[in-house]
């Protein structure tokens, strides 16, 4: 396979978690990984409509294809939706990292508890949840849980405690809920932690990668 992949990520720390993903899943492609912190902190101060960020994110997208990838995929949840709606500059397609992960929640069930550690992560995905649901044809419930106290630990890079910060969450809340969306792909390691749980609990990493591997095949 000779077609390049390309990730946008908003922290570095997303870098090596996505390669090691690439190459297990297809070791013949060439990856390239963009980072820019900057428009995950501005997504959080100006709001997703701001019309100067979704330029910007736009002018990522299509700088991290330019190195020939015929797939870039937004890693972050909290800009994703605008990531997936770049205008194609050349023969890239652009896709968000939690897509696949939603449209395999909606249907495990109806009650779909969606958990973030960032504010601004819950009403994409939600939206995202509820896309899903409509391009399957099924009605979901989406609920809201906010793990606000895991992030400062995210950014000290403490992924110790980020992670059992949030399983822990989950665990008192998992009652209320079918499936489990792990609204963050640097949540991903808390699955492990829940697999007891007797319901499914989702992250996007590795769904969205088997995804985008499969798009990159597909001819334009």
């Amino acid at each position: 396979m000779r077609d390049a992949l390309a990730f946008l990520h908003t922290a570095q720390v997303h870098v090596p978690t996505f390669e090691r993903l690439a190459s297990e899943i297809a070791p013949a492609l060439r990856v390239r990984h963009s980072v820019r912190e900057d428009l995950l902190a501005d997504a959080r101060v100006v709001g997703l409509d701001d019309s100067g960020l979704v330029t910007r994110v736009h002018d990522a997208m299509r700088e991290a294809a330019s190195g020939g990838a015929a797939v870039v995929v937004c890693t972050c949840s909290t800009i994703g939706a605008i990531a997936e709606r770049t205008a194609p500059s050349g023969a890239f397609k652009a896709m968000r990292i939690d897509r696949a992960m939603a449209d395999r929640a909606v249907r495990a069930g109806p009650r779909v508890l969606i958990v973030a550690a960032l504010e601004s992560t819950l009403a994409p995905t939600e939206a995202l949840i509820l896309c899903a649901a409509e391009n399957a044809s099924v009605t979901v419930q989406p609920d809201a849980l906010l793990v606000e106290e895991a992030w400062p630990y995210f950014e000290a890079g403490d992924g110790t405690r980020y992670i059992e910060a949030l399983a822990r969450s989950i665990r008192a809340a998992s009652g209320r809920a079918d499936v489990v969306v792990l609204a963050q792909a640097s949540m991903a390691p808390v699955a492990a932690l829940l697999a007891d749980l007797g319901i499914d609990v989702l992250s996007s990493p590795a769904l969205g990668v088997e995804r985008a591997v499969a798009l990159a095949a597909t001819p334009t």
